[in-house]
């Protein structure tokens, strides 16, 4: 089953809880969260207390991205604000199965992320305790990028790691997700879609999460 997380990156901010209530009407799995700090990604977004709020006025599941440098330093507070998902970037972490241990230790599903440049074997160290592997399809900053097709075979092999080595992995990616190129995503492995602009910059909501879901497209 394919499972859709749209990115509140590309959301109305001055209405974030009608827009999630927007999400749930239109039958989204999660709410992908990207917290940017300026640092590890040339953006800034949100951080935990805008997720706390969040977590209060939706139903939906938090899917907590940290493109930021220092994760374990801000772990408790994703933590404490009620995080589903907690995602870190193998990058940007020296102690990344110490950082992947606490946020399980939590009751967090635990995951990191891999950058289009970064290889794939990386998440061979820690693929024994994740619950997901985030590929990125674009690099990680803003929203609106178009979708790097160059990344399919590292979802690909991604997707192989996984089953061999932790078959109930979820494999999400991210990054220029539309209903035209997710079929080649989900072909090559993906299972959860995170999309932005084709989600909330539709007329639809829910025909446009239907249409990710079912491979609608090209």
């Amino acid at each position: 089953m394919i499972k859709i997380s749209p990115s509140i990156l590309s959301a109305d901010f001055a209405n974030l809880e009608s827009e999630l209530k927007r999400l749930e009407d239109a039958g989204a799995d999660f709410a992908h969260i990207d917290v940017m700090d300026g640092h590890f990604v040339p953006n800034i977004s949100i951080g935990a207390p805008v997720v706390k709020a969040l977590y209060r006025v939706t139903r939906l599941p938090l899917d907590v991205h940290l493109m930021i440098s220092d994760p374990a330093f801000y772990l408790d507070d994703f933590i404490k604000a009620g995080a589903s998902f907690i995602t870190i970037h193998t990058e940007c972490v020296s102690n990344v199965r110490e950082t992947l241990t606490r946020i399980k230790e939590a009751g967090i599903y635990a995951a990191v992320s891999i950058k289009p440049g970064t290889p794939a074997d990386v998440i061979n160290e820690y693929i024994d305790i994740l619950d997901m592997v985030l590929v990125m399809t674009v690099e990680p900053a803003f929203g609106g990028q178009k979708f790097i097709e160059a990344c399919l075979p590292k979802i690909a092999q991604v997707r192989g790691i996984i089953d061999a080595k932790n078959p109930k992995c979820l494999l999400e990616i991210d990054g220029g997700v539309t209903p035209e190129n997710a079929p080649r995503a989900v072909s090559a492995g993906a299972n959860v879609l995170v999309a932005g602009s084709s989600v909330f910059g539709a007329p639809d909501i829910k025909a446009a999460v239907s249409a990710l879901r079912c491979g609608k497209g090209g």
